[in-house]
């Protein structure tokens, strides 16, 4: 990433700022396990710092003002702690020249809050019983030294931005799923009867760190039998069984922008009858809804459509008799954004256009048979119409089987 590439992406934000519009910023704080550290989403995006409790300010008046407050380096806990970035270091990677640190912050922040109207920041949701996140503790105390201030979150901002891939985050989700494939071929050649499930989760980690990558996207999915029927199972703590498939929904990330695929095979290497039967049913839907993909078309559309072909095959499978029962089998809607966010910023509604990047992801989940179906891929919308991201992940029946 170039700072280039991050003014374009602050220029788009200040563009739909009213006049006295102030967006606030917080980054990610270090987790209990700092090795593990991920940076908040809007912060990364619009920043591209990679360092705990930083803060983004950028003030629209007559002329627009940016501010990042960083961390003081103090010399005596090098040693303990590490160098922090300095101020021409975020300078640099960022493209801002205003750099400030952290203890100026209370400081400095009352002129940006007192000359404005209103102010977005990423608050996120929290349920009314867990304790105020950073962001709402401060908002709460400025609202009581600024009342004239409208408080918003930044989503809605973000989505004309994020859902818009430019081609450095298309190549940077390219990466991740090209690696998270590489692990799934893995599991495939390595499976066997008779293994956990989070054998198949070590195979596809190794395959993800080997390839020079450090984190998911995702708390990984690897259910086997009858778990793979139940949508998020996490545990992935059971045995695989004679005759069993494994559905796996797993995804790298790369510079934060992450991969998201499902796969399910025998892990005998065979399919049986019956689960041949289920398995050729999704991925046909599967095939006819990706081609769909183009600009212009709602992903309701893509919805409707799918629920009408899904009916068609449970009724097919002798699993229902009336179409309107097609949800005892199916209970998810067929796609999402996908992005820096693995949901990513996007609503289910959204009429897709150039640019986005959403996963079809149709399934079928029988727990009363042990079979759970769900093939997953990662589509580009075009201008032509799509890209198949995820392409060279096999799901044919000939290549599971091989």
């Amino acid at each position: 990433m170039n700072s280039k590439l991050l003014t374009d992406r602050r220029k788009g934000l200040i563009k739909q700022l009213k006049d006295k519009g102030l967006v606030i910023v917080f980054a990610a704080s270090v987790s209990k396990y700092p090795r593990n550290f991920l940076q908040d989403k809007n912060f990364k995006y619009l920043a591209g710092l990679d360092v705990p409790d930083a803060i983004l300010v950028i003030s629209k008046q007559k002329k627009s003002v940016m501010e990042i407050f960083i961390e003081r380096g103090i010399p005596e806990m090098e040693v303990w702690e590490g160098k922090k970035l300095t101020k021409a270091e975020a300078t640099e990677i960022s493209g801002i020249q205003r750099i400030s640190f952290l203890d100026e912050f209370e400081r400095k922040i009352g002129f940006y809050l007192a000359s404005a109207s209103s102010v977005h920041a990423n608050l996120g949701y929290n349920n009314i019983d867990k304790p105020l996140n950073k962001a709402q503790n401060f908002i709460d105390k400025a609202k009581k030294h600024f009342p004239q201030l409208t408080v918003t979150d930044i989503t809605k901002l973000m989505i004309p931005l994020r859902s818009v891939k430019t081609k450095w985050e298309i190549e940077q989700m390219q990466k991740a799923i090209d690696i998270t494939g590489d692990g799934i071929k893995n599991i495939f050649k390595k499976s066997k009867i008779g293994m956990m499930e989070y054998e198949l989760d070590a195979i596809l980690k190794y395959e993800i760190n080997r390839n020079g990558l450090k984190h998911i996207g995702f708390k990984s999915i690897i259910a086997s039998g009858k778990n793979a029927a139940t949508l998020h199972d996490e545990q992935n703590d059971s045995k695989i069984g004679k005759d069993e498939m494994a559905l796996l929904d797993v995804g790298a990330a790369c510079n934060g922008y992450s991969a998201d695929i499902s796969r399910t095979f025998p892990v005998s290497g065979k399919f049986t009858k019956r689960q041949k039967e289920v398995y050729s049913e999704v991925l046909a839907i599967n095939k006819k809804i990706i081609k769909m993909v183009k600009p212009g078309i709602g992903m309701k559309e893509l919805n409707e459509k799918t629920v009408e072909l899904i009916q068609k095959s449970l009724i097919k499978l002798k699993l229902i008799k009336d179409k309107k029962d097609y949800r005892k089998y199916y209970m998810h809607s067929i796609g999402h954004h996908l992005g820096m966010d693995t949901h990513d910023l996007g609503a289910r509604d959204s009429v897709l256009e150039v640019g986005n990047v959403i996963t079809i992801e149709p399934g079928i989940y029988i727990p009363e048979e042990k079979i759970g179906v769900r093939i997953e891929d990662d589509i580009l919308v075009t201008k032509t119409g799509y890209k198949n991201l995820s392409e060279n992940i096999p799901k044919e029946i000939n290549e599971l089987e091989s």
